[in-house]
């Protein structure tokens, strides 16, 4: 028999303790969560309503039933688990009663808890040495490597990993230096399910990569993180929707995408440092005695605009044969178009129409071109930059500019899924998600989203596209559940690679 009660001890936990007032409809048990950390496995018992309920503890002091009345457990689908510091738990329903049976492993203890609002019971399983202890790897965990990981022991300092622990958070070490976390909560609006991985500076970098190598391009963040072999990836900026970056976007020391406004990036320094601040764009294109202020680089050509093409557009334009195309090499025009030029790989296209295209009517092949790209210091000096915005956190605390930034009201206002990256106090990386508009999850406003930031330890944090766009890829698996559904197609992702 599951239960026998000559092998129980009469021992009922004092109910003043756990408090058991009487309620007359059952209680449904919707969810049953585990968490394990490193002080101790969690086991929370989601309810309806808060059930009566009695705790019974066997002489052995191992096995600890907890005993709801008319309580009702049918929407589960799993029914039983077992974790480093617990053998087993399993459910039993008689004669109106809800028993479930957490057998402990030696040398552990346990304390149960309650809250009211929401309705939840709790299980601490405790050791009596903290620190000492690994568990199974969560279904689904990856290492660096990218394969199944067996054991994930606690972070530590020895690997530059910041240690957290606070209620509703676990962390898995999937690799060296390498912690992915969960943080589970409720605030005055619901559930929220938030995502993370960290990475020491020491043993990886950070870098911007393109939706399938170019622009445009569309591709899933689960993609690009396949693409190239990242250990981690997360959605990066704003797009079009032909997949044209909408955000400062350099790479491999080539501008890939400009903005019209001076927004918040992330950039990376040839000595692989990172920083954080405010940058914005200012080009000029000379070719012969004329010279045009450039309006975009990789993007869409406008009315009246100058449009840069580089390599990261692919091989040709794609523009309509209504402009004028002066191919730019070594600082001098080599050929002139009407449209869909071919792109050298050791130049650009200078793509013209209406205004500018009549500043440089009289341009000939052979006239010298000079181009002129400048962001400032120390941004012009940086290999990578990835652009979004706007700024979460400064210095530690929390600094949302997105009025100062210009971002619409459907970016600056309510609550939904976002995406963000940050420095940590440490100098680690944090790459992170939070779900929104589900059940699961009800999403955070940017000051909730920057606040949660600060607590897992940013220094400096950046917010990223949002809404259905936001997705974190740790090892090649999606960890979150993005709004849509599926993971959407963007144009870009910031990925984490080994040194």
């Amino acid at each position: 028999m599951f239960l026998n009660k000559r092998n129980l001890t009469a021992l009922t936990l004092a109910i003043s303790l756990l408090g058991t007032p009487v309620w007359a409809e059952a209680a449904d048990l919707t969810s049953v969560r585990y968490h394990s950390g490193a002080e101790h496995d969690r086991i929370v018992f989601d309810w309806s309503s808060m059930p009566r309920y009695n705790v019974t503890v066997s002489g052995d002091k191992r096995l600890v039933t907890l005993d709801f009345f008319n309580a009702d457990k049918r929407r589960l689908a799993k029914e039983q688990f077992s974790s480093s510091r617990i053998e087993s738990v399993k459910f039993t329903e008689k004669n109106g009663h809800l028993l479930v049976s957490v057998r402990l492993k030696a040398g552990l203890h346990y304390n149960v808890q309650k809250l009211t609002n929401p309705a939840r019971v709790f299980v601490d399983v405790l050791p009596d040495s903290v620190g000492e202890e690994t568990r199974p790897a969560r279904k689904g965990a990856v290492n660096a490597a990218g394969s199944k990981s067996v054991a994930m022991k606690k972070p530590n300092s020895s690997g530059h990993v910041m240690s957290l622990n606070f209620d509703g958070l676990y962390t898995e070490m999937v690799g060296p230096g390498l912690a992915r976390r969960e943080y589970v909560y409720w605030d005055n609006a619901g559930k929220i399910s938030a995502y993370f991985i960290e990475a020491d500076k020491d043993l990886y970098q950070i870098k911007p990569v393109l939706a399938r190598g170019h622009v445009p391009g569309l591709q899933t963040t689960s993609g690009m993180s396949d693409m190239t072999n990242a250990i981690a990836a997360v959605n990066a900026t704003y797009f079009a929707g032909n997949g044209d970056a909408i955000g400062m976007v350099k790479i491999d020391g080539d501008m890939a995408g400009t903005t019209y406004y001076r927004r918040t990036a992330l950039g990376i320094g040839a000595d692989g440092r990172p920083f954080m601040g405010q940058v914005s764009y200012a080009g000029y294109v000379t070719l012969g005695d004329a010279t045009q202020p450039v309006s975009g680089v990789d993007a869409e050509r406008g009315s009246d605009n100058l449009t840069l093409y580089n390599h990261w557009y692919g091989s040709r334009t794609k523009t309509n044969e209504f402009g004028r195309e002066y191919t730019v090499v070594d600082g001098k025009v080599t050929a002139i178009n009407n449209g869909n030029s071919v792109i050298p790989k050791n130049g650009c296209v200078v793509s013209v129409h209406g205004s500018a295209a009549e500043a440089f009517a009289d341009v000939q092949v052979g006239d010298r071109a000079v181009i002129s790209q400048e962001l400032g210091a120390p941004w012009n000096q940086a290999v990578e930059i990835m652009g979004a915005g706007p700024r979460l956190v400064q210095n530690g605390s929390v600094m949302v500019t997105a009025g100062a930034e210009k971002f619409p009201s459907d970016i600056r206002y309510g609550r939904a899924p976002r995406s963000a990256v940050a420095i940590l106090r440490n100098g680690n990386y944090l790459l992170g998600v939070v779900d929104g508009r589900q059940s699961n999850s009800c999403g955070l406003t940017l000051e909730a989203w920057a606040k949660l930031l600060v607590k897992m330890g940013a220094k400096d944090a950046m917010n990223l596209d949002g809404g259905g766009s936001s997705a974190l890829v740790v090892g090649g698996l999606l960890q979150n559940s993005p709004s849509d559904g599926r993971e959407r197609s963007v144009g870009s992702a910031l990925v984490i690679t080994n040194k």
